[in-house]
């Protein structure tokens, strides 16, 4: 709860003391549900952009931007929490200041952020935010530079989410699809992209095998998506073999694998739709609604 004792500079210390227990609380909170990500350090703009690929930048100008989407730094990622809460002691001095001035009315430059989707990180300007959050602020000021990136920001939670960002850009790498084919692909195990890369790549070169000609590897995403995945995702679901929490690409591996499993063949027909379909059965009928297998 926010104080106001009248006292400006009283009120600062009370804001900065608040602001430390929170922080405390919140990262004693997650040791205890043995969350490490709990603690939610500020992100850090570098990994973020390591993990997702950089193509180009452009001023947007001065912006009101949301605080709650201000989640990572640039340069100061140990400072403060994903909350923008200190993490320690070090900078009291210089957050009550600002604090106490934020009380007593004065106004401050813009803050300086990159924007990445919808994420924002700080390059200058860190106490600011801090003191505005800790003060129930919604909005802040902010020179915005948008940085292009190769992936999207959406999931990013946390560090733990930047692994699988970055499977997902070196997939891009080897089969670099565009526009809507790139936003159809999610692989819920980001080790799997590693795996759908090779299969994209061994049916190219059977292709081009077959049709004694070389094509790049932007001919190869195009012509992959359009003749083998998209066709094939349609057999998927006509059939009903797509699990129920699986993307269109977690089916297309798993189906091509017991495909290949099944019939050591690459050809794609409804009779392949109907051995995968029983086996499922079969497997189903094997095991009871609690998982146990039955005798």
């Amino acid at each position: 709860m926010v104080r106001d004792t009248g006292s400006p500079r009283l009120d600062a210390e009370n804001d900065f003391l608040r602001a430390r227990r929170h922080q405390s609380l919140s990262k004693l909170a997650g040791w205890l549900r043995a969350d490490a990500d709990a603690a939610k350090e500020s992100l850090s703009f570098s990994e973020v952009v390591a993990a997702l690929g950089r193509r180009g930048e452009r001023s947007l100008g001065v912006q009101l931007i949301p605080l709650e989407q201000i989640v990572g730094s640039v340069d100061k990622v140990r400072d403060f929490d994903r909350r923008f809460r200190p993490t320690s002691d070090r900078s009291r001095q210089r957050w009550e200041q600002i604090s106490r001035k934020t009380r007593e009315g004065h106004s401050f430059p813009p803050i300086d952020v990159y924007k990445l989707g919808n994420l924002y990180f700080v390059r200058d300007g860190h106490h600011r935010v801090s003191v505005a959050r800790s003060l129930g602020a919604t909005e802040i000021e902010a020179l915005v530079t948008e940085i292009d990136t190769v992936v999207d920001t959406e999931g990013i939670g946390g560090r733990r989410d930047l692994d699988g960002k970055n499977w997902g850009l070196r997939f891009l790498k080897r089969v670099p699809l565009t526009g809507r084919r790139r936003a159809e692909i999610t692989c819920s195990d980001p080790h799997d992209y590693h795996r759908l890369a090779e299969m994209v790549e061994a049916w190219a070169a059977r292709l081009m095998h077959a049709e004694g000609a070389y094509f790049d590897k932007e001919e190869m995403a195009r012509r992959w998506f359009d003749e083998e995945y998209s066709p094939v995702l349609e057999m998927i679901d006509s059939a009903g073999v797509r699990g129920p929490l699986e993307t269109g690409a977690d089916a297309y591996i798993r189906v091509a694998g017991e495909r290949y499993r099944l019939i050591r063949e690459h050809a794609w027909n409804n009779d392949v739709m109907d051995m995968i379909r029983e086996q499922q059965q079969r497997a189903r009928r094997r095991t009871t609604p609690g998982g146990a297998v039955r005798a």
